[in-house]
C-alpha cells in the first residue's frame, strides 16, 4: 500500500496523485508540486489515504512543500497577469487577422510558460503569433486548440435543468455519450432536447444509463404479447420504466380493454438486455446529424 494525496490544479480538472512525504497535509490545503509542466500550485481535494501500488502511475512524486502565504500571493499575482496577457493576445490575434477565438490564458506557477487556449474551425497557422507573443512576454509560449466541450467547461454556465454545468463543476473527465443512451431512456430524439450548451449530447445521459439498462431488461417490449394473471393473453401498449408497470390490451369478444399490471404479475419471455427500438427515417436523420457533431475531447488537464 502507498500513501497518497489527490491534487487538482483547476476547478473540475483531473486529480493527480502525489506522495505527502514528511508533511501532514489536510483536505483543501494548497501545495507546491512538480509536474511535467514544471512547478505547480494545486489544491488538495483527496486527503491522505492508502492505495494499492498497482493503482499508482509511476513515478509518484513527492509534495515539495505546503503552500506558504508568499506562494498564495504569487498565485494571485499570476491570475492578475493572466488577464493582462489575454488582452495582449487578443490584440495580436486581431493584428495577424487569425480566425480563432481565445478562451483562456494560464501562467505556470513559476512563470516558466504561458498557455493560451483557443477554438477554431480548422487548423490555424499561428507561428508568427507565437513569435510575436514571445517577444512581448520573454518566456515560453504555448497555444493549445481545444474543442467545443472544453470551451464550455472553461467558460461555465447553466444547463437546461437550471443547474450549473456538470463539466464545469465536478466532471473531471468527459465520458463517452452515445445516442443509444437517449433511446434506452425513452427520450425524445429532438436534438434541442438532448443536446447540452456545447451543442453535443448531454453528459448526464450517462448518469442513469446503467439503471435504465437494468430496469428495461425486466420489461417486455411494446407490441409484445404477455400472459396476465387470469390466463388471458394481451398486447403491451405502454411501459413505465420507473414504476415497472405495463399497460396491456385484452380482447374480450368484440370489446377491448386496457389494463395496467405490475411486472411481477405477468408472464413473458425474459431478455438479457433490452435492445433499442427500431428507428424510423426521421429519427435516423436526427441521429446522423447528432453523431456528425460528436467529437473527442482535446483538452489536456
Amino acid at each position: 500500500m502507498v500513501k497518497i494525496i489527490g491534487v487538482r490544479f483547476r476547478k473540475a480538472g483531473k486529480i493527480y496523485y502525489f506522495s505527502p512525504g514528511k508533511y501532514k497535509i489536510k483536505l483543501n490545503d494548497h501545495v507546491i508540486v512538480e509536474t511535467a509542466r514544471g512547478i505547480e500550485y494545486g489544491t488538495v481535494v483527496l486527503g491522505p489515504k492508502e492505495l494499492p501500488r498497482e493503482q499508482i502511475v509511476n513515478p509518484l512524486k513527492q509534495v515539495i512543500r505546503i503552500a506558504t502565504p508568499q506562494d498564495d500571493d504569487q498565485e494571485a499575482k499570476n491570475h492578475e497577469k493572466e488577464k493582462k496577457a489575454s488582452e495582449i493576445c487578443l490584440e495580436k490575434i486581431k493584428k495577424h487577422n487569425l480566425d480563432m477565438k481565445l478562451i483562456g490564458t494560464e501562467y505556470t506557477f513559476d512563470n516558466n510558460k504561458i498557455l493560451f487556449y483557443f477554438t477554431a474551425d480548422g487548423r490555424i497557422d499561428f507561428r508568427e503569433l507565437v513569435k510575436d507573443l514571445a517577444s512581448v512576454f520573454r518566456t515560453r509560449i504555448e497555444l493549445r486548440q481545444i474543442g467545443v466541450r472544453d470551451e464550455t467547461k472553461a467558460m461555465g454556465g447553466y444547463s437546461i435543468c437550471g443547474r450549473p454545468l456538470c463539466c464545469s463543476t465536478y466532471l473531471s473527465d468527459f465520458v463517452p455519450v452515445s445516442i443509444k443512451m437517449a433511446k434506452e431512456q425513452n427520450l425524445s430524439l429532438n436534438p434541442a432536447k438532448i443536446s447540452g450548451v456545447c451543442g453535443r449530447l448531454m453528459c448526464c445521459l450517462k448518469n442513469e444509463e446503467e439503471a435504465y439498462e437494468y430496469l428495461n431488461s425486466k420489461l417486455p417490449d411494446v407490441g409484445e404479447y404477455v400472459t396476465v394473471p387470469d390466463g388471458s393473453r394481451g398486447e403491451v401498449t405502454h411501459v413505465n420504466v420507473l414504476k415497472q408497470t405495463v399497460k396491456v390490451v385484452i380482447n374480450e369478444g368484440d370489446d377491448k380493454e386496457i389494463r395496467e399490471y405490475k411486472i411481477s404479475e405477468l408472464k413473458f419471455r425474459k431478455k438479457r438486455r433490452r435492445e433499442n427500438d427500431k428507428i424510423n427515417d426521421k429519427e435516423l436523420k436526427q441521429l446522423e446529424e447528432l453523431e456528425k457533431k460528436e467529437g473527442k475531447s482535446k483538452f489536456d488537464d
